[in-house]
């Protein structure tokens, strides 16, 4: 479902990835791990049309994405990509029912069709009494589960997790990595997780290993 193809990537005289090839299927839970450097999180962002490849292409639901205009990515970006961040990436002056409305929106849903969709993934996070709270007013790890609901807000084909659990407690961890099995057995939902958490890793449907721009172990 999700396909890279001899990626390279650059920054300056510095190498940073270097003829990349990986495959996701669809409602796989796949990890990314290697040291600091690796090259982890600039191929999370050049898979999730964040960042542009020197060379090389990435098929997202057999679409070549390097063809696509910038309009065209972003739009297709809006409907089949979602990304969790490690600092949750919320947005101060809104509630939690608006952060997770926002995508929808900006995709042009009716507004009554967003607020009930945002309603039902809250819910399904466990956050129902907290739908009018605004960011200062959530602890760490509901600001990571409303910031995933954001991400599947428009029941994207894939979502991106950058360090997803790396600002976490011990216990928040543990509920946010269920919650990423639970939501892939409820929804069928493909998750692509930049981590340094072994915990993590260790669970999920497989682990890519690399090294210096390399995938070294699958």
């Amino acid at each position: 479902m999700i396909k890279a193809e001899k990626i390279y990537k650059s920054f300056g005289p510095l190498q940073v990835l270097k003829g990349i090839d990986l495959e996701v299927r669809k409602g796989e839970i796949v990890s990314i791990v290697g040291p600091s450097g690796a090259g982890k999180t600039t191929l999370l962002m050049i898979m999730g049309t964040l960042e542009k490849a020197d060379s090389g292409r990435i098929y997202i639901d057999n679409h070549e994405l390097s063809s696509l205009s910038e309009k065209k990515l972003s739009d297709f970006r809006n409907r089949n990509i979602g990304f969790v961040f490690q600092f949750h990436q919320l947005l101060p002056e809104f509630t939690a029912l608006e952060n997770v409305m926002i995508p929808a929106l900006i995709g042009h849903a009716k507004h009554v069709e967003a607020e009930a969709r945002a309603k039902d993934l809250l819910c399904m996070m466990g956050l129902s009494e907290r739908i009018t709270h605004k960011p200062a007013e959530l602890s760490g790890g509901e600001k990571q589960r409303v910031a995933v609901a954001r991400a599947l807000i428009n029941d994207p084909l894939v979502v991106f997790a950058d360090e997803p659990s790396g600002s976490l407690d011990s216990d928040n961890k543990e509920e946010l990595h269920k919650l990423f099995f639970e939501l892939r057995d409820k929804l069928n939902q493909t998750f692509i997780i930049v981590t340094h958490d072994e915990q993590l890793a260790s669970i999920t449907d497989r682990t890519i290993h690399m090294i210096d721009g390399q995938i070294v172990d699958q």
